[in-house]
């Protein structure tokens, strides 16, 4: 069966380069050795299983944390280089902010801290909640923080943003007005953005690319369309015990017996043989699948490869 290695070298410059990454925590490991590059420019979308390890790796590129083993580095430079922090920003899920603080003071705060500040960018994106600038931090409503902490974000231009699930607690239409502003604002600056999110529907209509991790190591990482169009849906009739051998010559992802009925989703190694009914997956059944079967084989496409000094892929 194929793991999914192609072969092929990185075209663009990588915004996010990661080498046999590793965190270990008292309780064990949250990441291990995990291979993976995200090229400059995606919206990429980061996804897994609660403890799945996605803050602990946006927390390594924010250097908020140090990897156990590996290395990881931001537009090639260390998360900790000058160079880095100039170039990225971080949102946490729970967003400080100075509660005493107005809107004003913070923005200005964000002007004080950041020699690229963008003070435009940063009202309009206030301003198009009908935020009050006068208002202090800890009158807002959820909806107005976060859109608070997304100006603050965007106000320092950055080439990076790192966003861990930024809009778990808004509801479905303050979510849809502040991705549409994400969007919008990463499309005109060219911004690469790397976020963590549970929303499987709402990624399907943003993000270019995927990374998902499960049990601490990397299952896909590549293009979405490229990512989809490797899979396919089978559907068919069961019949004896265990899974047709049409289906066992291909990589199986994952598999589901329902009487006499057999749904699996597979990488196809050649054609498929036999009566079955194929469809390429959509965004959300590829990930829940992936997601229910957290060691299904990984799927790492070429631009998504690290290369070690010989120039051969590296094993996620």
């Amino acid at each position: 069966m194929s793991n999914g290695m192609g072969l092929g070298g990185p075209a663009v410059e990588s915004a996010i380069e990661a080498h046999g990454l590793g965190k270990r925590y008292r309780r064990g490991w949250a990441l291990k050795d995990c291979s993976f590059r995200l090229p400059t420019g995606r919206i990429c979308g980061l996804v897994g299983p609660n403890g799945a390890g996605k803050t602990t790796l946006l927390g390594i590129a924010a250097n908020l944390l140090e990897p156990t083993e590996g290395t990881l580095r931001v537009f090639g430079a260390a998360p900790e280089s000058a160079e880095a922090n100039r170039r990225g920003a971080f949102l946490a899920q729970e967003k400080p902010l100075f509660r005493r603080f107005t809107v004003e003071e913070t923005l200005r705060m964000g002007r004080e801290l950041n020699p690229g500040w963008d003070q435009k960018a940063a009202e309009d994106i206030v301003r198009a909640g009908n935020v009050p600038l006068g208002a202090k931090i800890g009158t807002l409503s959820g909806g107005q923080r976060t859109r608070v902490a997304f100006a603050l974000a965007f106000g320092k231009r950055p080439d990076l943003l790192l966003l861990d699930e930024p809009m778990s607690d808004l509801d479905p239409l303050v979510r849809h007005e502040l991705m549409g502003t994400l969007m919008a604002e990463a499309a005109e600056h060219g911004t690469t953005v790397l976020m963590s999110s549970h929303m499987l529907t709402e990624l399907e209509n943003v993000c270019d690319y995927l990374v998902v991790i499960a049990a601490g190591g990397l299952r896909l990482a590549g293009e979405v369309d490229e990512l989809l169009a490797a899979h396919t849906l089978l559907t068919g009739a069961k019949a004896g015990e265990g899974l047709p051998r049409d289906i066992t010559r291909h990589t199986v992802v994952e598999s589901r017996v329902s009487g006499r009925q057999v749904n699996a989703l597979v990488r196809p190694d050649g054609p498929i043989d036999g009566a079955w009914q194929t469809d390429t997956p959509n965004l959300e059944e590829l990930l829940l699948a992936y997601l229910r079967v957290p060691d299904a084989p990984p799927l790492i496409s070429p631009s998504a490869q690290v290369t070690d000094r010989a120039g051969k892929a590296v094993a996620a």
